[in-house]
């Protein structure tokens, strides 16, 4: 099998990669000169646990499968990380209810060593924190997302396969033969027997420029814009530390990176298209929110940072929509697999998602 992935972030690699693994030939178009130019290179690094998804959803399911193939990925390839552990704290008295259905769902999730700490029980282990009680995922840890996503990129071409950069896919259409691809540069189009949409902010414009596929397997898609402030003193804590979940997010969280700095994180700002600027003034709405539970932050330590883009498919106020992904079996064209609304926890999940992906184009008689 000839295949086309399209997107080179950690998706559409760690696809690739699995699809070479198996003997596929694999051409990875990316339409920037770069792995990893869009979310995959504006996130926050975390390596999630798993406890915050409806069991049996996409997300629930890929998020414990692929945490537990990501840490063993790390630890053959040699990528850098650490299983620092995350507390989810509860400020109020009533957040500890939110706390204990956070426990309920992980543990249906299958997510190991989810302990429940009283106020005393949390501060000891950080002294600089606030709180009620707090839940702890051991199991949560950070990543060196980059370092990630160029073991993928090598293992697509130990097995033969490309990354083709500055390759902005112009149409897909359907023949006997297999798929036509056309890209914007102008040259020939060309045949590859299967085609996976990986394309992040930029796959429903992708799914729009493919031939046969029908509209309800184009999902609107919203942004939601996460800021992030760095902090300019001596980091505070050692385990990542989440307030009470809120809408469209999970708070305004502390995260740490492998070097030890420590930065704040993101919030929720809607957004109509990408921009990437840190807006200063945004940083008086943390202050507020992060000295719930830490109220030893001083005025003027967070300094504007970067932003990134979520693809969700829900807006303010809307369910959550699960991760899509739309395979033969959903839309009836042979050979071809669609991904939408792949934001959060999509680096921890990306290995297991790119097992289904590849079971689905293989698995597929017609394909």
């Amino acid at each position: 099998m000839d295949a086309l992935v399209i997107g080179a972030g950690v998706i559409g690699l760690a696809t690739g990669a699995e699809l070479a693994r198996r003997g596929v030939n694999v051409i990875v178009a990316e339409a920037t000169g770069t792995i990893g130019s869009g979310i995959s290179s504006r996130n926050s690094g975390v390596i999630h646990g798993g406890m915050y998804y409806a069991p049996g959803s996409e997300r629930a399911r890929h998020c414990v499968a692929g945490r537990r193939r990501l840490y063993q990925y790390c630890r053959e390839r040699g990528v850098p990380h650490a299983k620092s552990g995350k507390l989810i704290v509860a400020t109020t008295a009533a957040e500890i209810k939110k706390l204990e259905a956070i426990a309920a769902t992980g543990a249906a999730n299958g997510v190991e060593g989810l302990l429940m700490l009283d106020g005393r029980e949390a501060m000891a282990l950080e002294p600089a924190l606030s709180c009620v009680a707090a839940l702890m995922s051991p199991e949560t840890g950070i990543v060196d997302s980059h370092g990630f996503m160029v073991a993928l990129k090598g293992e697509i071409e130990d097995h033969g396969g490309n990354i083709a950069f500055m390759s902005k896919v112009a149409a897909l259409r359907r023949s006997a033969e297999g798929w036509a691809v056309e890209f914007e540069a102008g040259e020939d189009s060309l045949m590859f027997d299967a085609v996976v949409n990986a394309a992040g902010l930029s796959a429903p414009g992708i799914a729009a420029k493919t031939e046969g596929l029908a509209a309800p397997f184009i999902p609107r898609q919203v942004l939601a814009k996460g800021n992030y402030f760095a902090f300019s003193g001596r980091p505070v804590f050692r385990h990542l530390i989440y307030p009470a979940p809120v809408d469209g997010g999970l708070g305004t969280h502390v995260t740490l990176d492998l070097a030890g700095r420590m930065r704040f994180g993101p919030d929720v700002e809607w957004v109509d298209g990408e921009d990437y600027a840190v807006d200063a003034t945004r940083a008086a709405s943390f202050y507020e929110a992060i000295r719930r539970y830490f109220p030893g932050l001083s005025d003027g330590s967070l300094v504007a940072d970067y932003a990134g883009i979520r693809p969700k498919l829900s807006g303010p106020g809307e369910p959550v929509v699960d991760f899509l992904i739309y395979g033969p079996a959903h839309h009836g064209l042979p050979g071809l697999v669609q991904l939408f609304g792949i934001e959060s926890p999509g680096l921890t999940s990306s290995l297991s998602i790119a097992g289904q992906v590849a079971d689905a184009l293989l698995d597929c008689g017609e394909c």
